[in-house]
Formats: structure tokens, sequence, C-alpha cells
């Protein structure tokens, strides 16, 4: 496991566990200091106690939803991304609604006033009109959250991903949450990033330290996947995590050539787990639902 150690200066160091006991100079200041040995961590639950997950999602439901298996086939998670259709289909007709409404009010203005002076008003109410439908359709629709829970009866939650905003037309931000509601991980995409090659960037709770990033497998495939489309599951879209761009493969995340949607999510390239495993499972649930795979 990697080591977290501070200078005295102030700089903070992730090391290697083989430097633990050594004395080490300080690039910054060029001080030295001691590399001691990390304290115990919190225990593993079992259900994230493993380096493979098995993915199936469930089909023809309104509620996105995902059992995860272990190598043996035991059921080890249930995961379910809400999709509130009644609200959000209400967030949609009240925007329509209050589109048609606000024009229809501006229109009736413009036309008692006529002129140039009407032609603005109604130009100025078309512009009100789309920022009210922007409005009214955020505020009334609900946010997606990920939750994941340790069966289908979801009796116990056991991690969370949040939806941070519910508009995020650059970059789209999530927090990952353990059972209690602490912040273990933050997920963060850039849609301008997906134009060439989709990448997500997993943060630690300090919201700025890398903690690992997953990418389409090859540059290559992610554009010939861009002009030619899956091709029949051929170009299926794949995902490799590393901790670092052009750093060692820690991990994977495939998804399998079957009619129905099933996905590895391969952690055996990080023994040391370097990547803590629910961060891992969240990142893995995210690439495909976060993407609309």
């Amino acid at each position: 496991m990697p080591v977290q150690v501070q200078c005295s200066c102030g700089k903070s160091y992730n090391l290697r566990d083989e430097f633990v006991g050594k004395t080490l100079q300080c690039p910054q200041c060029g001080g030295t200091f001691e590399v001691g040995k990390p304290a115990a961590g919190p225990a593993v639950d079992p259900a994230f106690d493993r380096d493979k997950f098995l993915l199936r999602q469930k089909a023809l439901t309104i509620n996105e939803k995902y059992y995860a298996w272990d190598e043996n086939g035991r059921t080890v998670l249930f995961i379910e991304r809400p999709a509130h259709l009644l609200r959000n289909l209400g967030a949609i007709l009240a925007a329509i609604a209050t589109f048609f409404v606000t024009v229809f009010v501006f229109v009736a203005i413009a036309d008692l006033i006529k002129g140039g002076v009407g032609a603005a008003i109604a130009i100025l109410g078309f512009i009100i009109a789309i920022v009210a439908t922007a409005f009214v359709g955020l505020g009334l629709s609900k946010k997606r959250h990920t939750n994941f829970y340790r069966d289908d009866t979801k009796g116990e939650m056991l991690l969370q991903v949040f939806q941070d905003k519910k508009f995020q037309p650059i970059v789209a931000t999530y927090t990952i949450a353990d059972a209690q509601g602490n912040a273990i991980g933050y997920l963060r995409k850039n849609y301008l990033y997906n134009i060439f090659r989709k990448r997500w960037v997993c943060l630690a709770p300090d919201g700025a330290t890398q903690v690992c990033m997953a990418m389409e497998d090859s540059i290559i495939l992610s554009l010939l996947r861009r002009f030619l489309g899956p091709l029949f599951g051929v170009l299926r879209t794949n995902f490799i995590i590393v901790q670092q761009a052009g750093g060692d493969v820690l991990g994977e995340f495939n998804r399998k050539f079957t009619l129905l949607d099933r996905y590895v999510l391969d952690m055996t390239g990080d023994p040391h787990r370097l990547i803590d495993r629910r961060i891992a499972i969240a990142l893995g649930v995210m690439l495909d639902t976060g993407e609309r795979r």
C-alpha cells in the first residue's frame, strides 16, 4: 500500500511501501524526513474485498439496476440508479408549459404595443421564456444518485454515488460516499475530452489528489467508435484504469460479447490495492450508466 508522508515544509508525498523506515530528502526544501509505517485503515467490507467483479445489468426496467457477482457466481452487491421517471416527466411538462405561457404573454403584450417596441418585447419574451423553461425544468427535476446495497432487498446501503449538480454541461462531477455518508472520493469527467477519448478521473477526499484515471483502451479504437459506432459489438467500449496517464494498467472494465449487458471489472493488476475497491466498483458502474452505454 502507498505511504503518505509530509515534510516539515508542508510538501506531501505518496511513496511505495518499500521506503518505510528510510530517511529521504525532500526535493522541494532539501530537508530530510523519515518514512513511518502507515496507520491501519478501516476494515474492508466483504462485499468489496476482492479484485474482480462481474456485473450484469437487469434488462427491461425503468430504473438502471445491476447485480455484482464474485468469480464463484455469488451475488455480492445490488446496484440501482433510480430514473425518477414520473418526477422528471412532470418537470419536462412543466418546463414546456412555462415556455408557451411565457411566449404567449409577451406576444400578447407586443401585439398591443405594435411597432418596433412591440417587436423588441416579443424577442425579449422569447429569451425570457427559454431561461424560465430551463429554470423550471432543472428546479423540478431530481438528481440521479446511484445506490449500492448488499442485496436486492435494499435493506442495507453500503455505498452511494451522488450526482453533484443537475446541470453539468462541460464537466460532470460525482461524490462517492460510504455507508455513513462520508466522502471517500470524487469522480469527474470532461465532455470535451469525450469527443476523442472517453476519460474519467477519480480524486481523493481532499478533492485535489488524483487516485486513478479510467480511459478508453485505445485512442485508435475510440476514434473508430466515433465514426463506425459499436459495429455490432465488435468495437464495444472497454476501459483501462491507471494511476496517471501513461502509467501501468492497474485495472480494466470490459464489456463481454453477449446479448445482455455484462461487464467485468478486473483489478488484478493492482495486487497492493493502491485503489480502494469501493472506488473501483463505483467507477466501473459509472463507466456504464454515466456513459449511457
